[in-house]
């Protein structure tokens, strides 16, 4: 087996000063903290407190980090073109499971086009899991359609697994094991993805040009977000996103992610590195991995190969959640997956920073376990303080007041909240400066955008501090989250779905800020930012599904959509959801004889 690729100097240099940005602000928040609790003396809540703030504090720095480390542009390179000679065989691999066939089969036949147009030879697997046969029927007739439109018999396939063991990976490893051998590079993407064939193109280009690239990972845009939540992710995504996954790819170097779709991938060095196991025991621990993107991106690094993200490749979407419920549902299998990887750690032969990358998966759900107990600490540490003491030393003829808390307070608050607030701040600076806020309205609009999504993050920030809480809570208790299918074009919710989904945390508010009120008044003020989004949860829920306008929250793809958007759109209208009522032609198996 190859020794992973070592990270060169810049990456050694960003990764250092990442850390100690990072460190150097947690260690700022703990003094902080510390100062304003010694009034009261010094207790075990103390520690509790401190210790939480600091590794709290430390995950936001590492955020902002990112955020600033890819605030310089990137330099230009000249991307590099198809190589002479054959044509290297390139497969897309679409994985399905119980989709809107209509929907996801029209987005294939829209790829289609673009690859031909683009002068790229490539195939099209459709991987199906569907275990509905209504569902199957009607992907049977949506794939007769596709072939009609497309013409793309032998060139277009689509297979339906009797086991579907291992879900998602286990459907593209099933593939790789009957048929890989047929290809150099495989195209993975989602049901809901959608690709420039001047994407791929582009991506192939560059793993011909890099023979130890494995993996690469392009960075897709949101699109067709229609609800106050759904454009919000969207505009961060598009607005944000590039930034931050700048600086991700600085940090990571030659050991990048894998998100699971939107990315190319070496055949041969997948088949030979990527075999995933099945952990011992039940879930949620155990089992079939469910954050398997992450895991793969390790196994090729620890194999040799250099595996990379660009998020200056044009021409890579995806749709989003449209509300809080549909994006809890599904972080919920994300926490899952990453919590798995603690049993990853340890495994032989990873790299260090893919232990470190598992590690901060981890971390990404524990720490709004850790925010919350923060402020059950901080409630019971203000409840044990000893009252004041106003003649500590005896024949004192005045009294001696305590010192006053506010000033260290108020510093740790504001010095969080701009580990938050600052890196977005600098990016939209950057955006007007470099001219690439005009995609976004312009300077204006766009800052007005960055505004309401700072504002609306911050209200939404404590539902899902308790969505994230409860996730964990579950995992640990040995609750298995299962894989729930996606619920795509989920969109507007009544406000009795918000009360379904959000009783409970209104429930929480209230008893936080009732018990505050009575036993520790003085935290009410500081408490009723974080407890009022939740006691009216319901409303929140409800509200931010429904349609907007675009007033705020303009992305560049809705003023001038991509040709394989638009190509979709107008495939999509003109199937109009009905079957057809052709005969069907054999259901053929990529690189296997028909079946």
């Amino acid at each position: 087996m190859a020794k992973p690729l070592p990270p060169d100097w810049r990456t050694v240099a960003t990764r250092t000063l990442a850390l100690t940005l990072s460190l150097v602000a947690a260690l700022a928040a703990t003094v902080l903290l510390i100062e304003a609790a010694v009034q009261d003396g010094r207790d075990l809540w103390d520690v509790v407190r401190s210790s939480l703030i600091f590794v709290s504090t430390a995950w936001l720095a590492w955020g902002a980090a990112l955020a600033f480390t890819g605030l310089a542009p990137a330099r230009p390179v000249a991307a590099p073109d198809l190589a002479a000679g054959p044509a290297p065989r390139t497969v897309v691999l679409v994985p399905i499971c119980n989709e809107d066939p209509v929907t996801t089969f029209a987005r294939i036949a829209a790829m289609d086009q673009s690859i031909r147009a683009a002068g790229v030879e490539a195939d099209i697997a459709i991987l199906s899991d569907t275990r509905d046969a209504g569902g199957a029927l009607r992907e049977r007739h949506a794939y007769v359609r596709l072939l009609q439109i497309t013409g793309g018999t032998g060139r277009i396939f689509y297979r339906r697994r009797n086991d579907n063991r291992g879900r998602k990976a286990g459907n593209v490893e099933d593939f790789i094991r009957r048929s890989g051998g047929a290809y150099d590079y495989a195209v993975i993407l989602d049901a809901d993805s959608l690709m420039e064939g001047g994407a791929i193109r582009t991506m192939i280009a560059r793993m011909q040009a890099d023979p130890k690239l494995g993996l690469l990972q392009t960075l897709p845009r949101i699109i067709g977000a229609q609800s106050l939540f759904g454009r919000a992710v969207q505009f961060a995504a598009a607005f944000h996103g590039p930034v931050f996954t700048r600086g991700l790819a600085r940090m990571q170097g030659q050991t990048g992610p894998f998100w699971g779709h939107n990315a190319i991938v070496r055949l041969r060095a997948f088949a030979e590195s990527c075999a995933l196991p099945e952990l011992s025991g039940k879930p949620p621990f155990g089992g079939h991995i469910l954050s398997h993107d992450y895991v793969e991106a390790a196994l090729l690094a620890r194999a040799g190969w250099a595996v990379r993200v660009d998020p200056a490749i044009e021409g890579s979407f995806e749709e989003g959640p449209e509300n809080i419920l549909a994006f809890a549902r599904r972080d919920r299998r994300w926490a899952q997956g990453n919590l798995q990887h603690i049993r990853l750690l340890l495994a032989p032969g990873l790299p260090m920073w893919s232990r470190f990358v598992f590690l901060q998966g981890i971390f990404a759900y524990l720490v709004s376990v850790l925010w919350g107990a923060f402020m059950i600490a901080s409630i019971v540490a203000t409840i044990k303080a000893p009252p004041p003491d106003y003649f500590p030393e005896p024949h004192l003829l005045f009294p001696v007041f305590p010192s006053d808390r506010t000033k260290e307070i108020t510093t740790l608050v504001f010095g969080i909240a701009g580990l938050l607030v600052l890196p977005k701040v600098a990016i939209l600076t950057g955006a007007i400066l470099s001219g690439r806020a005009r995609g976004f309205g312009g300077g204006l609009k766009a800052g007005l955008s960055v505004l309401v999504e700072i504002a609306l993050t911050s209200i939404i920030a404590p539902l899902m501090l308790m969505y994230q809480s409860r996730a964990v809570m579950q995992v640990f208790a040995g609750r298995d989250g299962g894989w729930p299918a996606n619920q795509r074009g989920e969109g507007s919710l009544t406000l009795g779905q918000g009360v379904q989904a959000g009783l409970w945390i209104s429930a929480v508010g209230v008893a936080a800020l009732v018990l505050v009120a009575q036993v520790a008044p003085e935290l009410t003020l500081w408490l009723t930012p974080v407890c009022l989004p939740m006691v009216v949860a319901p409303l929140i829920i409800a509200l931010t599904s429904r349609a907007i306008g675009r007033s705020v929250f303009a992305v560049p793809d809705e003023a001038a959509p991509a040709p394989v958007v638009r190509r979709y759109h107008a495939i999509l209208a003109d199937w109009g959801g009905t079957a057809p009522a052709t005969p069907e032609p054999p259901i053929r198996e990529a690189g296997h004889a028909p079946v």
